[in-house]
């Protein structure tokens, strides 16, 4: 249960950012895009030892790293992040847009409004001012790409006692098809990528259940991989996906369908 191997050079110049990089499919992504020839990347989150961590295993693969702690639930944060980038790097060519949370399982009842904010502000707020700032940046050179990180649960809510993180990923598709139709005649590629049960810490913490139990029910009979998320994303981002536009990628073993 790993990514495939190395495809080629996908990444081969470019300059890309990693929100929520530290860990988990983030973290996955970003050694991906290194090991794929990256010229640089910026690696995003809150805390610093995981980001600083993955910044080092990036060097290790040949690519220039840096770790930028950042809360982009804060807007003066976010455009510090995008600005860094561009000053330091000269440019921004992708960003992956992967940062998110999701609450303990409970019935909404149970659910205080303070949950409510923290899954909406980083779900749903901090894509916006992501977007906001990434957006001008990649505009300025008249190309770029983007890569929204949603699941399959804005799609269909596999399991009943999330009903806020599926509603901000809900939010997150739409939002992110938005802006793509915005963009795309501007030069401006955006797609998103969703999830199915993938084994990350965030899941593990929500409460979603008996792994074993999980996998039995999902076509492939196992559960997924970060890496195996992170080679579609590379995908997304790369020159071969140059005529997806909107998209929403189901990296699901097969769920949706199903």
């Amino acid at each position: 249960m790993s990514g495939a191997s190395p495809t080629g050079m996908r990444m081969s110049g470019k300059v890309c950012l990693v929100t929520g990089g530290g860990s988990g499919i983030g973290r996955a992504t970003a050694l991906r895009m290194a090991t794929e020839g990256a010229d640089a990347v910026i690696i995003a989150g809150r805390r610093e030892a995981e980001i600083e961590a993955a910044a080092a295993a990036c060097r290790e693969l040949g690519t220039e790293a840096i770790a930028l702690q950042t809360d982009i639930t804060k807007e003066d944060e976010v455009a510090r992040l995008v600005g860094t980038a561009v000053a330091r790097c000269g440019r921004l060519d992708v960003a992956f847009n992967n940062a998110g949370f999701q609450e303990r399982r409970a019935p909404l009842e149970e659910q205080g409004t303070d949950t409510y904010d923290s899954v909406f502000d980083t779900n749903v707020r901090a894509l916006f001012l992501c977007l906001r700032h990434q957006l001008p940046a990649m505009l300025a050179q008249g190309r770029g790409c983007i890569v929204v990180n949603t699941s399959v649960s804005g799609v269909r809510n596999p399991n009943p006692g999330f009903s806020l993180y599926s509603a901000s990923k809900a939010a997150a598709i739409s939002l992110t098809r938005s802006v793509a139709l915005e963009n795309a005649p501007r030069g401006i590629r955006i797609n998103a990528i969703a999830p199915g049960r993938v084994v990350t810490d965030m899941m593990l913490r929500s409460g979603v259940g008996d792994i074993a139990t999980v996998s039995a029910g999902l076509p492939l009979r196992r559960m997924g991989s970060p890496e195996e998320v992170a080679e579609a994303v590379v995908w997304l981002s790369s020159d071969a996906s140059s005529y997806v536009v909107g998209h929403v990628l189901a990296a699901d073993g097969g769920f949706l369908a199903s």
